[in-house]
Formats: C-alpha cells, structure tokens, sequence
C-alpha cells in the first residue's frame, strides 16, 4: 500500500517542487544585482525600451511633435508651458528690456509719509495730531519730533493710510511728502 500512495503523490511533490523552481527563477530576476556607479562624464546605459522611445521621437516631424506634446499633456494633466525661441541666448536680451519696461508698470503697495515743512503758528495743534496719529509718543516726545523736520511720520504703510496721515497733518499746518 505504501508504494501506490507514494505514486498518487509523486504529482502534487512534483508540482510543489516545480512550483517553488519557478519562485525561485522570479525571486532572482526580480532582484536587482549591485551596480557599480557610473563615473562623472561617461553617459549612464539607457534600458532598451527608453532607447527605442527616444529614437521613435527622434524620428517625428514637427507637426506629429506637436501633436504628441498635446496628447501628453491632456493625458498627464500638465499646464501650458511657454514655448522655448530656437535661439535661446539671443533672445535674452529682449527679455531683460521687457522686464525693464515692466518693472515702471508695478503698483507700488508701500509708502513712506514725511513731514517737511511745518507752519510755526500752528506747530502746538501739529504736535497735538503727532501725539494722536503715533502711538506711544507723548508730548515731548511729539515736540521733538515735530522740531526735528524734516521728519519720517510712518514707513511701509499703505496709500489709504497714507492719504489720511497727508490729510490730518495737512488740516494743522504740516506740510507732508509721500513716497
């Protein structure tokens, strides 16, 4: 009896057997051997499947370039990028005077409010407004101020604020610049 129950088993040995052989063979192909690095100025091996894409590009028009552009970029959600000019380092210099030209055209957000001038019969009510416009001076302090013209009010503010330290200063005598 020993003897038949071991050939109804010689299949499933078998198979395990071949089945843990082919494991075996995917486990080792999967496994990625050492590499050595590759020295600085020698280009790196490129796997064939990336070489025959490259050499397919290469092999494009302009028209099915661009066209292969499109379908990546609505395939893989990508922005509009600009287009780069063939002449790259030519057209740097037009560049720069666009950003020149530019630059006049920038809102300006901060402004600087600046008392120059001041009139002696009204200097007590301007240093009252000091005193109530800048926080933390008290009457002294607001006196010095206003005696040492031309003088910073505020810096960084912005133009509505601005405006209103113009108007408030102007009202009593100051006479203000904004930068």
């Amino acid at each position: 009896m020993n003897g038949v129950r071991i050939i109804r088993n010689l299949p499933l040995q078998w198979r395990s057997f071949s089945r843990c052989a082919i494991l075996r063979q995917e486990v080792a192909q999967a496994a990625t051997p050492l590499s050595i690095p590759v020295p600085e100025g020698v280009d790196k091996p490129v796997s064939p499947k990336i070489e025959k894409i490259v050499s397919e590009i290469t092999n494009l028009n302009l028209l099915e370039v661009s066209e292969l552009s499109q379908v990546l970029k609505k395939r893989l959600n990508l922005p509009d990028a600009p287009v780069m000019p063939m002449g790259g380092f030519v057209a740097a210099a037009p560049a720069a005077q666009d950003e020149e030209e530019a630059a006049p055209k920038a809102v300006k957000t901060s402004f600087t409010v600046k008392l120059t001038k001041f009139d002696d019969k009204q200097k007590v009510a301007l240093i009252k407004e000091v005193k109530g416009l800048l926080e933390g001076y008290n009457l002294v302090q607001a006196k010095k101020f206003v005696e040492s013209v031309p003088a910073v009010v505020k810096a960084d503010v912005s133009k509505d604020e601005a405006e209103k330290l113009k108007e408030a200063l102007s009202k009593v005598g100051g006479v203000i610049e904004i930068e």
